[in-house]
């Protein structure tokens, strides 16, 4: 499974940073970071679609 950040729509609320730290990031300026975009395990696969649950612009989504 891959996470995919639509980076335009992406506001930067920091809801899917809270969901899943060991996956993302918001960096300095406020721009979200991806540290891994394919996910596999269990528990990251959880995190993930909970990430892309909360976006509240839906900047995330699972492939």
């Amino acid at each position: 499974m891959k996470i995919v950040l639509d980076r335009p729509r992406c506001e930067g609320h920091g809801l899917c940073e809270e969901s899943a730290p060991q996956l993302m990031h918001l960096d300095d300026e406020g721009e979200l970071v991806l540290d891994r975009e394919d996910v596999t395990d269990a528990g990251d696969v959880a995190a993930a679609t909970g990430a892309v649950r909360v976006c509240p612009v839906a900047a995330l989504r699972l492939a």
